[in-house]
């Protein structure tokens, strides 16, 4: 019996098909209920390839092992809102650390989506969300990954550069407001993400999320409900945890209290011993107890424009003679704190920084 040679086109023909047919059920496979992250796969060139939200993903739906939290006082970004996330894989967690950032295993995301009311007093005016900026864990360690929303607001699409977008919204006392929010590359992220020369979360830690968090299922304390969720291992009970109070709410702290929390988040991040601005000698961590490392009667290290012709960091008694306002209360680059992050100037955040100087003891510093 003779038999006919199968001709080799016809072989890859036949390949070719077999190969995109199991391609096929391969993506088949991925439950959309479930968020997809293939650390090596990453970064997706969408957002909605992680699978983080279900539905419309402009909603934010967090789906499954998709925890929303927040931060008792968040960093200012030209009054953007924040809507904060994580997820970790099956079967992991993080471990407890009380005065720095948790050790998160790897897969972790945290998920950071900035977005804008157009009307403050009227929310059901819509919003506008400008960016989503993912931190993933990686075994070498945390990588950041951008993405920039569209103009249809369906879909966010990953980004290496930066840019500037023009925002404008109604705050809710009814005045136009207008500024150009930041979206910043990836080292700019990584600069302000350093700390020891290595790339770290900056919001989740037991400080900052010791507070209640209204879920779905109701409201719970953050800490409690990570450790429920099994997400956080090893954290005491919540009222044996420490907290900042939230800067902007009187009844939650002292005068003194609410302006570190808001220095802390805002500053801190740089100005720590092991911070990226360490050179300053500038220290405004919540934790730092040295009244000269936090500025009070502390010279510059390097006199200059960033300056103003003033002499100490803090002046007690005396907010404007303090180079901390003078740097606040600016929108030159060359002067300006932070230097990233920021268009305008938080004129709320610096009353408050304002008040605690007036606030304190004159001294006359020497």
């Amino acid at each position: 019996m003779k038999i006919n040679a199968v001709s080799p086109l016809l072989i890859l023909l036949l390949l070719s098909i077999w190969l995109g047919y199991s391609s096929c059920n391969k993506e088949d496979s991925i439950d959309p209920t479930k968020p997809n992250v293939q650390l090596n796969k990453l970064p997706y060139t969408k957002l909605s390839e992680y699978h983080f939200f279900s539905g419309n993903i402009a909603d934010m739906i967090p789906n499954e092992k998709v925890l929303p939290y927040d931060l008792n006082s968040p960093l200012f970004s030209d009054y953007a809102h924040k809507a904060r996330y994580v997820y970790m894989p099956e079967g992991s967690s993080a471990a407890y650390n009380e005065n720095n950032a948790f050790e998160f295993p790897v897969g972790t995301v945290l998920i950071k989506t900035f977005y804008y009311q157009n009307n403050e007093a009227d929310t059901s005016q819509g919003r506008r969300i400008i960016e989503t900026r993912l931190l993933v864990k990686h075994s070498a360690g945390w990588e950041p990954y951008d993405y920039i929303w569209n103009e249809e607001q369906t879909e966010a699409t990953f980004s290496l550069v930066g840019k500037s977008v023009p925002v404008s919204w109604v705050n809710e006392a009814g005045q136009p407001q207008n500024a150009h929010f930041l979206i910043p590359n990836k080292n700019e992220c990584k600069g302000c993400h350093s700390l020891s020369g290595q790339f770290v979360p900056l919001g989740p830690k037991a400080r900052h999320l010791n507070h209640a968090y209204p879920y779905p299922t109701g409201s719970m304390n953050q800490l409690q409900k990570w450790t429920e969720t099994g997400y956080l291992t090893g954290a005491p009970n919540p009222a044996n945890a420490p907290a900042t109070p939230a800067w902007n709410n009187p009844s939650s702290g002292t005068l003194e209290q609410r302006a570190r929390a808001y220095l802390d988040t805002n500053c801190a991040h740089c100005h720590n011993p092991n911070g990226p601005a360490n050179n300053s000698g500038l220290s405004l961590s919540w934790l730092e107890t040295n009244a000269y490392a936090m500025g009070i009667c502390k010279p510059p290290v390097a006199a200059g424009q960033g300056s103003g012709g003033l002499q100490y960091s803090i002046v007690p008694g005396k907010p404007d003679e303090s180079i901390l306002i003078y740097r606040m209360n600016s929108v030159d680059l060359d002067v300006q704190m932070p230097e990233l992050g920021r268009s305008v100037i938080h004129t709320e955040g610096l009353q408050l920084i304002r008040d605690w100087i007036a606030s304190m003891e004159p001294v006359g510093c020497q």
